[in-house]
């Protein structure tokens, strides 16, 4: 029997669109302020889906940051725990990465590896579709009380972080050096030189459309992938 609970804090979510990166920003930023011991580990998982699968199955806490749509008040946070993680991360999917992983927590139960406790840490996002865009004060005012939520939850498992003197230096990132706050605000292109909606020589084609139900295009492109290939 171990001794120690292995405990894995993960942000997940993508910088690039606004406040789909609150997980990694709140992950980034409990690095920065807390040291923890060896039997905790902090990850960025980005948008990484199902490769993330092993780092779950090897745990036996899992805390998660996400953005999600809780259907609330955009900035509002969320805690929520236990089998009704997978169904608040798919009831409105707000990006692929929610799809990824709820395969992830599905293939760790089928693995016979899930984790014994779960915590999602949400918050309600303000504005997603704004490349290269930040997130906005609402949501970017709720990664102390998201790091709170976490720090209460884990202090019922007994386990009390050591916060900092002096937090490490931004550069001293989870994520790539290219994106920490400072930098990924400060150089952003102008509109006038960048698109913030996506790539103009797709959206303004006439001939390409969104598809109305997403979940049932792809079981149709599945579908049609003969069978003992992929």
């Amino acid at each position: 029997m171990k001794d120690k609970k292995n405990i894995l804090i993960m942000g997940i979510g993508n910088l690039l669109w606004a406040d789909e990166g609150f997980g990694v920003r709140a992950i980034d930023e409990l690095h920065r302020t807390y040291e923890f011991g060896d039997n905790v580990v902090l990850l960025d998982g980005g948008t990484q889906g199902i490769y993330l699968v092993q780092h779950v199955r090897d745990c036996d806490v899992l805390i998660v940051f996400d953005a999600v749509d809780y259907n609330l008040p955009p900035g509002t946070l969320k805690r929520v725990e236990g089998e009704d993680v997978p169904k608040f991360m798919g009831v409105k999917k707000i990006s692929l990465h929610q799809t990824g992983f709820q395969e992830v927590l599905s293939m760790a139960e089928m693995m016979g590896d899930p984790p014994e406790k779960l915590l999602l840490v949400g918050v309600q996002p303000v504005e997603l579709d704004d490349f290269g865009g930040s997130l906005r004060p609402e949501v970017k005012a709720q990664i102390k009380p998201a790091i709170d939520v976490a720090l209460d939850y884990m202090a019922q498992l007994d386990i009390v972080p050591k916060k900092r003197d002096v937090p490490l230096p931004e550069d001293e990132t989870l994520a790539c050096s290219v994106m920490v706050p400072s930098r990924y605000e400060s150089e952003r292109p102008s509109e006038d030189e960048a698109c913030r909606h996506g790539d103009v020589r797709v959206i303004s084609n006439d001939r390409w459309r969104a598809p109305e139900d997403f979940d049932q295009e792809m079981e149709n492109v599945l579908n049609q992938i003969p069978e003992g290939k992929s």
